[in-house]
């Protein structure tokens, strides 16, 4: 089991208060194991520890998905325990009948450390504040980053290097299934089909009682395959007019945030950094895994990888706590620009420097930014390019880095 040690050390300040420890991502992507992990670090630290763990999307525990029944059944163990801490693990909470009112009742007793997860952002922070007015810690987990992805392929490939792992990632992606199969191909891909449909069906069509799923499967589709690549929403309108599919601008935007809330991809808002404001028109896309990506899309590595290059970096600076847009400065693109308290990076994101016009489209962006704050060029060239100001990566080692 991979320690995912970047959570826990976001957990460990909160455990044993009366804060709820919230942890969303999406489907598979490793919330169970989590709870796990820390579940065993608990017995670790007390052998005896009251613990009660219930996976709530399992058929065995159907009966816990009426909240009286669930709520009853943990009251009594809380009284039963009496002054002794209880840890309660609520596995896919949102499962539940007006789960909001049945954790907050708990959370007024005061030996229960409660800790719940669930694969839907706006279920499990927009409903959780009403009730809860602060009391929560919202922790976002992804699958694997390259540098967990490492921990668990090099027992299956032992003889490749970082760079081979590295193809091996973009490819494959970091689904926390995957090892137990050793990353077979087939086995990989027909693990990743059957993932694609639960959230598609469970996560979006389900919670959003969504009638066209051929439709909503088109504009999916679509976003992964143009991951990366800035566009609007009237663009897919056209696309599939093309395909001889009509809808509107408004239902394509209603099924894009149905996706976001499950966790499927993520949205990134564009800035004009000349004139500080955020572009409402031609955002970009990433989807949370690469490996998914490509299996549904079944797209051509040598031709996306600049797409899923930057679909890796996004997704590892929002691991480490920046938040990021895209920027725009006169005509020039930069990929990122990343802010973590009074801390901002600009960051362009290419395969290779090889060639002079890739070297003036990389460069000139960041050099038309007249600032002091970071500027960061990440490719897969292993020869240090870096120019003055701007600080040159290669992007294995990069990603490699924090947890060196």
């Amino acid at each position: 089991m991979i320690r995912r040690e970047l959570y826990l050390k976001k957990i460990r300040p909160f455990i044993g208060t009366d804060v709820i420890k919230v942890i969303t991502g999406m489907r598979r992507s490793g919330k169970s194991v989590l709870l796990e992990l820390i579940q065993a670090e608990l017995r670790e630290r007390n052998p005896a520890v009251r613990i009660f763990s219930v996976h709530l999307d399992d058929d065995e525990n159907k009966r816990f998905l009426t909240k009286g029944v669930l709520y009853d059944h943990v009251n009594g163990l809380l009284k039963e325990a009496g002054d002794e801490m209880v840890y309660l693990f609520f596995d896919e909470i949102h499962d539940v009948e007006e789960w909001e009112t049945a954790v907050n009742s708990l959370r007024m007793r005061k030996n229960a450390d409660i800790y719940i997860t669930g694969s839907n952002s706006k279920l499990l922070s927009g409903e959780l504040a009403t009730y809860l007015t602060g009391r929560y810690v919202e922790i976002k987990i992804t699958p694997f980053s390259f540098a967990e992805f490492v921990e668990a392929a090099k027992p299956v490939f032992p003889d490749e290097d970082t760079s081979q792992l590295f193809n091996r990632y973009l490819v494959t992606g970091g689904i926390p299934f995957l090892p137990k199969v050793r990353y077979d191909d087939e086995a990989s891909r027909a693990y990743l089909h059957d993932l694609y449909a639960a959230i598609l069906l469970k996560d979006v069509v389900r919670r959003k009682q969504v009638r066209d799923v051929d439709l909503l499967d088109r504009i999916v589709r679509f976003v992964m395959t143009e991951c990366g690549h800035t566009f609007s929403a009237r663009r897919i309108v056209n696309f599939l007019k093309g395909e001889r599919r009509e809808t509107s601008v408004e239902t394509v935007l209603n099924y894009l945030t149905a996706c976001e809330e499950a966790f499927l991809i993520a949205r990134v808002p564009r800035q004009d950094l000349i004139g500080k404001r955020i572009l409402s028109v031609d955002e970009k896309f990433y989807v949370t895994d690469t490996g998914l990506r490509n299996t549904i899309v079944r797209g051509n590595l040598r031709r996306d990888v600049d797409q899923l290059l930057e679909n890796v970096v996004y997704f590892e600076f929002m691991r480490r706590g920046y938040e990021v847009t895209a920027g725009r400065v006169r005509e020039k693109e930069v990929d990122f620009v990343c802010d973590r308290g009074r801390e901002r990076i600009y960051v362009q994101v290419a395969f290779s420097l090889g060639s002079a016009d890739t070297r003036e489209r990389e460069y000139g962006a960041l050099e038309q930014i007249r600032t002091t704050d970071a500027k960061m060029l990440l490719t897969m060239d292993r020869i240090d390019m870096s120019d003055g100001t701007i600080r040159h990566f290669n992007i294995p080692d990069f990603l490699l880095a924090e947890a060196r």
